[in-house]
């Protein structure tokens, strides 16, 4: 299917008999059960309406949307700590939320059991750091007088963000956008080298005290920002595939926070990547 670690498990949960697959030992229990009961009580039974997919604990495209937004919220809370945190403090924080996020995040895509807790807790960080990036963008680009809702970075890099997530998804629902397996393992690698890239990209603006990182306000930094930002939304697209391959699939309900993780991740990158572009934009 592809190297999402999502499917490959539900390869694994299917080869051994969850979501209805080979329940061969279940499926002779019933048929015993059944001998016993009486004609009345077999009719009744067949009367009665299929079990849904919350019956049954699969996978509901609310289930996704529900941990979606919880995770969110505790983005939201732990960034708005990071925002407030001292000037001295925030540099810490900002190399731990990088090293608790990398860390949090290869456990959580090679584990081979779905940890809440470990979820939750990488929102917590990543909250934290995005909160430290986002004030420190907002002190850089202060302009007195224009301190309106919509005018700050901030607020701007927010409604892009928003803006480009309605706008794929939209573009995936009509079939405008398509994934394909082709797509998927192109888009997969394609995040994998930019994931390194940005590693190093991130050592170097520290270094080198260059906030923007390699190319700078260069017309080679600008490719980077839309380079990125373009793959951020291809991978949106993967994402909604993602969930709707899971849901089609049968995946039991606990793959929504991993889904729900995947989704929040993209849109936290995209949100990043948004905010230095208008940051190279307002230094020219």
């Amino acid at each position: 299917m592809s190297n999402n670690p999502v499917f490959s498990r539900i390869d694994r949960e299917s080869e051994r008999g969850y979501a209805g697959f080979r329940q061969a030992p279940q499926a002779a229990t019933a048929s015993a059960a059944t001998d016993s009961l009486s004609a009345q009580q077999l009719q009744e039974m067949y009367n009665r309406p299929s079990a849904g997919p919350v019956e049954t604990k699969r996978l509901t495209i609310d289930d996704v949307v529900m941990k979606t937004v919880g995770l969110f919220a505790v983005v939201l809370v732990f960034a708005a700590i990071g925002w407030v945190l001292p000037v001295d403090v925030q540099l810490v924080a900002l190399l731990g939320g990088v090293a608790a996020t990398l860390v949090l995040g290869l456990v959580i895509a090679f584990r081979k059991t779905i940890s809440v807790p470990l979820i939750v807790l990488y929102a917590m960080a990543e909250g934290v750091f995005v909160g430290v990036i986002s004030n420190s963008y907002a002190d850089a680009f202060y302009q007195p007088g224009q301190d309106t809702l919509f005018q700050g970075i901030v607020p701007q890099a927010v409604t892009g963000t928003l803006a480009v997530f309605v706008g794929m998804l939209l573009a995936y629902k009509t079939g405008l956008v398509r994934v394909t397996d082709k797509f998927r393992r192109i888009v997969t690698l394609a995040v994998m080298g930019y994931a390194i890239f940005a590693l190093v990209n991130f050592v170097y603006a520290i270094v080198a005290h260059q906030p923007f990182g390699l190319g700078g306000t260069s017309a080679l930094g600008f490719g980077i920002s839309l380079f990125a930002i373009g793959l951020a939304s291809m991978m949106l697209a993967v994402d909604f595939d993602s969930i709707d391959r899971a849901i089609a699939a049968g995946a039991p309900e606990k793959y929504s926070w991993l889904l729900a993780h995947g989704l929040v991740v993209t849109l936290v990158w995209l949100y990043l990547e948004i905010l230095r572009l208008l940051g190279r934009l307002r230094s020219n």
